[in-house]
């Protein structure tokens, strides 16, 4: 998994290609990822990929206690050593992209998650933390800058697809600020940015089922070059995408929010649906 560095002087493990990993080396990029998410005492942190602990120092020094998930065994005696004497963590070794996130939740509270996601399980890796969004108060990931463009993009251009629509169905999206190659070690091909991702205490438009919206928006971009009256042939009829409003000529790229969940609602409509 991608991972922030630390700067201390114990052993630091090479990264490694099979997680993706690139170590976070800048110290003022580190500062700026803590300023942006602005812990406060009391919070219930968890940080996915903590790596060697640099974010996670800091974290620690300024609530105290932390969750983290950590995949690779082999960084975790580095990681808790570099955060002995900060607070009290506790580092869960387990795959993010099959965590249960719920086993976390104490009480009435919710989790503030926080990470550098790697690039090659980033998308997954948000559909998984999305399912389980109601224990969650927000989540600040650095991520590709083309997965944050993906994520915040709006209807019409190339980048807006499946993910934009679903994310945005789910969580208020804004991007922070990006981060050049050169601040990794080593430095990945492509360059990095901030997101934080706040769930909607209620959905922005109305959906009878939320699975059939998820289908509905699936489909409609699973073959994004035809026209929905091709790729959600088998969802509704040219006549029933016309009675929500809609030309049936028209591409997936180019319908809002809105437009989608009226699709996916006049599919639940239906009898056999």
């Amino acid at each position: 998994m991608t991972r922030f560095a630390d700067t201390s002087p114990l052993r630091r493990p090479l990264p490694r290609k099979r997680f993706g990993q690139h170590f976070l080396h800048d110290p003022a990029i580190i500062g700026r990822i803590v300023a942006s998410f602005h812990p406060q005492p009391g919070q219930h942190v968890v940080e996915i990929g903590p790596g060697r602990g640099a974010l996670t120092l800091l974290l620690l020094q300024a609530i105290g206690k932390l969750d983290a998930v950590e995949l690779d065994r082999d960084l975790i005696p580095t990681l808790r050593e570099t955060c002995a004497n900060a607070g009290q963590l506790t580092v869960h070794s387990a795959d993010a992209l099959s965590y249960d996130f719920y086993q976390l939740v104490r009480g009435a509270g919710k989790l503030r998650i926080i990470g550098n996601l790697p690039y090659n399980i980033s998308t997954p890796l948000i559909f998984h933390l999305l399912d389980q969004k109601t224990c969650i108060s927000d989540m600040h990931f650095m991520l590709q800058k083309e997965v944050v463009d993906r994520m915040a993009a709006t209807p019409g251009g190339g980048a807006y697809g499946r993910l934009s629509v679903m994310v945005q169905y789910h969580c208020a999206v804004t991007r922070l600020f990006g981060i050049g190659p050169g601040a990794f070690t080593p430095p990945p091909r492509v360059d990095s940015a901030m997101v934080r991702l706040t769930p909607h205490d209620a959905p922005p438009v109305a959906v009878a089922d939320p699975a059939q919206f998820a289908r509905v928006v699936a489909q409609a971009f699973s073959q994004r070059r035809k026209t929905l009256r091709n790729s959600i042939r088998t969802l509704l009829t040219d006549a029933e995408i016309t009675g929500c409003g809609i030309d049936p000529q028209r591409r997936a790229e180019t319908l809002s929010l809105g437009e989608f969940a009226a699709l996916a609602n006049a599919v639940s409509a239906r009898p056999n649906s």
